[in-house]
């Protein structure tokens, strides 16, 4: 006599239940700390190679690298944080141009550095390679 395998009670939902890293991902905000240095001009860089987004006409992901170059003031944004933040980009229908300029309007009010470019380097796709490139300097006191 053979039992028949003991079945999950969430097994007759359609929906799989959440993955720790897709809680994660969903509950990212980007989150800062003290600057050591404040009163010291230095350049951040960050390479982010692994962006991914929807295109909102097609549906198809779109792949990128984002590149952040900020020069912190009072705060600076934590690494774990921003990665969790990038990664919530990968469900949202969004355009090249939105997404980065979105990234840079989250990335200042989160931490309000001196100065800071993003620039989105996309893969191509149907043959059009794009990059998109904004910028942002606080104002001279």
């Amino acid at each position: 006599m053979t039992q028949s395998p003991t079945v999950p009670t969430n097994a007759s939902s359609d929906t799989p239940p959440m993955k720790y890293g897709e809680r994660s991902i969903e509950d990212g905000q980007l989150t800062t700390f003290p600057n050591p240095r404040p009163g010291r001009r230095y350049n951040v860089n960050i390479t982010l190679p692994e962006f991914t987004c929807k295109c909102p006409f097609s549906g198809y992901p779109d792949f990128a690298t984002i590149k952040i170059d900020y020069v912190p003031d009072e705060t600076l944004v934590e690494l774990k944080a921003l990665k969790l933040y990038i990664n919530s980009f990968r469900d949202l229908y969004i355009s090249h141009e939105e997404s980065v300029n979105k990234i840079l309007d989250d990335f200042v009010a989160a931490c309000d550095p001196h100065e800071i470019e993003i620039v989105g380097d996309y893969q191509p796709r149907g043959n059009v390679h794009t990059v998109i490139t904004v910028r942002h300097e606080k104002a001279a006191s």
